[in-house]
């Protein structure tokens, strides 16, 4: 690694909490290169997450839907030049210093691409560990959330001191999230909810979120507006009873950020949106059954409910045969005795 590297490209391509999680690198490189260009290269669905990043120079996207889109329609000749185009717009910044945090081939190769004589790889595998100058294996505490950039932070000799996450929020999506706050909870006290995620092991019942949400309202007080993308309006249905603000694929992510921001609780399942809460310090309860990706949210603010019953965590196979017992045992009354305590002892 370069002693003092002028030119810096961050690669994690996605997914959103992903990329909330690494965040820290950012402030932790910029205090330890003040004078330097530190770019983030990303896919175009996340990048609104980094784009008013305070302490980045400079966002660049991969466009992979395109790409795939072009293979899958064999047109080979396009896909050559948007190939092209890419890496005459990497090397043009001159990178001297490039550091993939997602360790796939994909991402090992545009780290490679970038022409970068310094490449950095964080758990490198799929063979992206032939692509790089250093790997730094994984590592740190798995109870911690971000434990691994955090390890790669210090491997790396920067400083970890004040180690993060940040969500940048830029002025039209916080006046277009001020408006949609405005017109549905004036008084700005409200709950968020946020459902949604990638995997059916991974969601809670409409059965508690119901419960829950006519708890939240009658005894904490607070209306209760619900988040998750386009892709998820038709989950959101049922759950979108009178009484819950639906803000499903209304907002981008910005403005999702910025009303989690404000929330007086955030709970959710294990997705990007209520890792945000972490972020952001609101009082969050994040309910994990099939992943455990971290038990320490490393705020005072935030809590994780799990189970760890014999089958979990399962990840990507379940062995219940649909009956997700890790998250059904998650009930109601065990969110609510959960989150009252970060109420109470919030401003």
């Amino acid at each position: 690694m370069p002693s003092d590297p002028r030119r810096i490209l961050v690669i994690r391509l996605s997914a959103i909490g992903d990329i909330v999680m690494a965040s820290p690198l950012v402030h932790a490189l910029r205090r330890r290169y003040p004078r330097a260009h530190i770019a983030w290269l990303v896919q175009p669905e996340s990048r609104a997450l980094l784009a008013d990043h305070p302490e980045l120079d400079e966002v660049i996207t991969w466009p992979k839907g395109e790409w795939r889109a072009l293979w899958k329609r064999r047109r080979f000749g396009g896909l050559w030049g948007r190939f092209r185009a890419l890496r005459r717009e990497l090397r043009q910044r001159d990178f001297d210093l490039a550091i993939d945090l997602q360790g796939l081939l994909k991402s090992g190769g545009l780290a490679r691409l970038s022409g970068a004589p310094e490449r950095v790889g964080l758990g490198s595998r799929e063979g992206s560990g032939w692509l790089m100058t250093r790997v730094v294996p994984l590592g740190g505490s798995p109870e911690r959330i971000g434990s691994e950039y955090l390890h790669l932070a210090g491997a790396l000799g920067l400083p970890v001191d004040d180690f993060r996450m940040q969500v940048g929020i830029g002025a039209a999506a916080e006046a277009a999230a001020g408006r949609l706050l405005e017109r549905h909870c004036p008084d700005r006290r409200y709950a968020v909810v946020c459902p949604f995620t990638t995997r059916p092991q991974k969601h809670w019942f409409n059965d508690h979120w119901a419960g829950l949400v006519e708890r939240i309202r009658e005894e904490l007080g607070l209306a209760v507006v619900m988040l998750g993308g386009p892709g998820d309006r038709e989950a959101a249905r049922p759950l979108a009873v009178d009484g819950v603000v639906d803000l499903v694929g209304e907002t981008g992510l910005q403005e999702a950020a910025a009303i989690i921001r404000d929330a007086r609780l955030v709970v959710g399942v294990d997705t990007g949106l209520t890792h945000m809460g972490h972020a952001f310090g609101r009082p969050t309860v994040c309910l994990f059954g099939s992943t455990r990706p971290y038990l320490d949210t490393a705020t005072a603010t935030g809590r994780v409910i799990y189970h760890d019953l014999d089958c979990a965590p399962c990840r990507r196979n379940p062995t219940c045969g649909g009956a997700f017992t890790c998250m059904r045992g998650i009930t109601p009354d065990e969110v609510m005795a959960t989150a009252r305590p970060l109420l109470e002892a919030g401003p």
